[in-house]
């Protein structure tokens, strides 16, 4: 299996002293998870190093022969002004740490420092860079409005061009190690964007889907993280987690809003920590799973209400992807009424059947309250049913009147001319439920009757009769 190396750019650890460069490297590797690291002992060869290419962090130390670090530290800045530098050096003064913030160094680290203080240093600086990779990139795609990887979205049926930007982002954000979060009503197919992040990261691991939604904080723990033998009554083996499934790959967690607080605190410690303890363990393991979380709630209201860590929230919207609901891109209707109705035919063994032309213009003019997956089970439904060559239309008719009067309306809206000073006569609001009928039909005067209940040539001759 192809070792996946993190970070994506490479990490040079300069020093002349094999011993640390060799126990550094450990470090960084056992507590960060970094393991795309180059080391060097001599100081000329670094110059070289770096003119290859693939580098974006030196770590670099002072006290070595010519050149020595601070002429390092110029020279990298002149010649490689895209690579960070931070120096670590066995002296702790002032006066030389802010000589080399001057020089251009981001930040200065003592080797004598805790082990918590060296590494934080290092991935403070990876996440930094990785975010101005990002951004780079999604400049570039923005401008080029340009999929390179237009197959990873073949599952996702849209010519809307929100939808078509929203591809370019998440194939822009999709290699990052940060946190993920897709946001949208229910049914828009927030799992298919999940599947198309992990499919462009390049992640060699599987992808893991956990609904946590229900889940309480013991199940999920045990769920994401596991348990050793023995840690509750029952557990008479070890079991890994969802985390160490996912391995090297991407864990997705769908409806993380219904997650409640002290799970909330244990995925917050992930993320920041990167390790987690099988439930009865003593030992922290280590996460190589890329995070990818999606909800239908509004976490922005619920962290406002003090149902959701405010620490968590801005922890997930580092990258943020919301899909636009069905009623607001009716021109995808079309294009999914065609899909579903192929995929439909297929999976029940018929021959896909020709829809009504007015088909698609009856279903534009409701509103999907379940969106796409809505959609999917009307057309499964009607092509269960259909025997005939044309499709027909009553059982999406059924559908949306169903769900029209099932809908819960306002109190405020139980009368609309409560509010009017004088009320229409029966003539002028005719009229006016005909004019909006027409409207929200596209001038289809068969749609627009069996949105007024009334039967075509009925419709007509009310038509005609406001003419005159």
């Amino acid at each position: 299996m192809k070792k996946t190396l993190y970070p994506g750019f490479g990490i040079l650890l300069v020093d002349d002293e094999p011993a640390w460069l060799k126990s550094f490297a450990l470090t960084l590797k056992s507590c960060a998870g970094i393991n795309n690291i180059v080391t060097c002992q001599e100081s000329r060869e670094v110059m070289g190093l770096l003119d290859k290419g693939g580098i974006g962090l030196v770590l670099l130390d002072l006290t070595m022969p010519q050149p020595c670090g601070e002429t390092l530290l110029q020279q990298i800045g002149e010649s490689h002004p895209g690579i960070m530098t931070i120096i670590v050096s066995g002296m702790n003064q002032l006066e030389t740490a802010v000589r080399c913030m001057k020089l251009g160094a981001f930040d200065y680290i003592v080797k004598t420092d805790e082990e918590d203080r060296l590494v934080g240093g290092v991935l403070r600086a990876v996440r930094i860079l990785e975010l101005q990779q990002e951004f780079r990139t999604m400049s570039d795609r923005m401008l080029s409005r340009e999929l390179k990887h237009p197959e990873a979205f073949v599952d996702i049926v849209t010519a809307d061009p929100r939808m078509h930007d929203l591809f370019n982002y998440v194939e822009a954000v999709s290699p990052s190690h940060q946190p993920l979060l897709i946001t949208g009503e229910s049914g828009v197919g927030k799992e298919l964007v999940a599947r198309a992040v992990h499919t462009l990261s390049g992640c060699s691991g599987p992808l893991v889907a956990v609904n946590v939604a229900g889940l309480d904080d013991t199940v999920f723990a045990d769920t994401l993280f596991g348990h050793v033998r023995g840690a509750y009554t029952g557990a008479d083996q070890a079991r890994p987690g969802m985390i160490e499934q996912a391995g090297n790959g991407t864990l997705f967690l769908d409806e993380i809003g219904d997650l409640s607080i002290a799970s909330q605190v244990k995925l917050l410690r992930l993320l920041q920590e990167g390790e987690y303890f099988p439930l009865g363990g003593d030992r922290p393991k280590r996460m190589n799973a890329r995070i990818v979380v999606a909800t239908h709630r509004d976490l922005a209201a619920r962290e406002a209400a003090g149902e959701f860590r405010r620490d968590l929230y801005y922890r997930l919207c580092t990258h943020r992807i919301n899909i636009p609901p069905l009623r607001e891109r009716p021109g995808d209707i079309p294009m999914l009424l065609d899909y579903f109705l192929a995929e439909a035919a297929k999976s029940l063994g018929k021959k896909k059947p020709t829809p009504p032309k007015e088909l698609a213009q009856v279903l534009a003019t409701y509103s999907f309250p379940g969106n796409v997956r809505e959609l999917r089970g009307m057309v499964y439904n009607a092509v269960s049913l259909h025997k005939e060559r044309i499709l027909s239309m009553e059982s999406f008719l059924k559908a949306i009147g169903q769900s029209r009067n099932a809908a819960p309306v306002p109190a405020k809206n139980e009368n609309p001319f409560a509010t009017f000073e004088r009320l229409p006569t029966f003539v002028e609001a005719a009229e006016l439920l005909v004019e909006e009928a027409i409207t929200r039909a596209n001038g289809v005067q068969a749609i627009a009757a069996r949105l007024l209940g009334i039967s075509a040539p009925a419709l007509n001759k009310r038509l005609k009769m406001s003419r005159k």
